[in-house]
């Protein structure tokens, strides 16, 4: 099946009337930003919303810009202007240049990449690692959810129908460093397994400290037993692989066309102390 089923579109020319249109269908309507996740879907009949609202067009939500000791991005901003935007932390530019292919990053959205919640998203690492939130809103009202908490399972988001992710705030902590590697079967696909690491020093002793890790099972793209074990101790290649077996520990890889789940463990405690390394040069 490649023809989606029939169904209703909305291009609501406000966020308040995409919120409208939105509740108004519950979870029957679906939001269209980019539609590089959606569509696929669609036509394969895995979705089957009554109602598709349009939000593509809406400019308030396509910004990128800092906010006190804030980035805030908003979730129609693409790939792309991810990629290119001043001030914006490493770990996003590192892993927006290994996400599909420059046609893709040119259309699709952030919001829409963590919204599809897909297991082996690479955005999703690098918003865990940088310990940013979600800013979601619905007719009447707004809240905030750490990402570490956005996803609750595989293609699952803890967005309630009417809701709309509408921002992603990262925190700016002064002097940091950062690293994102990735290791797929070909340039743009999707992970084999991807760890990124947000990490900041003082006279060689890590103080904060973020792992994202991405496509290895790793609840909420995350592994604090490993960030526990590292802060304040001091950087070296040892607390590196340490850590990595941590990691590696901690992750559930699922067995398939892509490697063995052994293998995959490997990639997370050797993607680790890569990460580290660059993160804390």
């Amino acid at each position: 099946m490649q023809v989606p089923a029939h169904v209703d579109y909305e291009r609501p020319p406000t966020l308040a009337a995409a919120l409208e249109l939105l509740a108004g269908y519950g979870e029957q309507a679906r939001a269209l930003a980019g539609g590089h996740s959606l569509i696929p879907m669609m036509k394969l009949r895995l979705a089957q919303p009554e109602l598709l609202v349009d939000i593509g067009r809406l400019t308030e939500l396509r910004y990128i810009r800092t906010e006190r000791d804030e980035l805030a991005i908003g979730a129609l901003a693409t790939h792309a202007e991810l990629l290119a935007a001043p001030g914006v932390p490493a770990i996003f530019r590192d892993a927006e240049r290994v996400i599909a292919d420059p046609v893709v990053r040119s259309w699709g959205t952030i919001g829409g990449s963590l919204c599809q919640a897909d297991p082996s998203e690479d955005l999703s690492a690098a918003f865990a690692a940088a310990r940013a939130s979600a800013v979601i809103r619905g007719r009447d009202h707004a809240r905030v959810v750490p990402v570490r908490e956005f996803c609750t399972g595989p293609y699952q988001t803890v967005l309630e129908p009417g809701e709309l992710l509408t921002e992603l705030r990262v925190p700016l902590r002064g002097v940091t460093g950062s690293g994102y590697e990735k290791v797929a079967r070909r340039v743009g696909d999707w992970s084999l397994a991807a760890v990124g690491v947000v990490a900041g020093l003082a006279d060689g002793v890590i103080g904060h400290v973020g792992i994202g890790v991405t496509a290895v099972g790793a609840r909420q793209f995350c592994v604090p037993e490993a960030e526990t074990f590292l802060a304040g101790r001091p950087a070296t290649i040892e607390n590196f692989a340490a850590a990595g077996r941590i990691a590696a520990d901690h992750c559930d890889p699922a067995p398939d066309q892509r490697g063995p789940a052994d293998y995959k463990r490997h990639l997370v405690a050797e993607l680790t102390v890569r990460a580290l390394t660059r993160a804390c040069a």
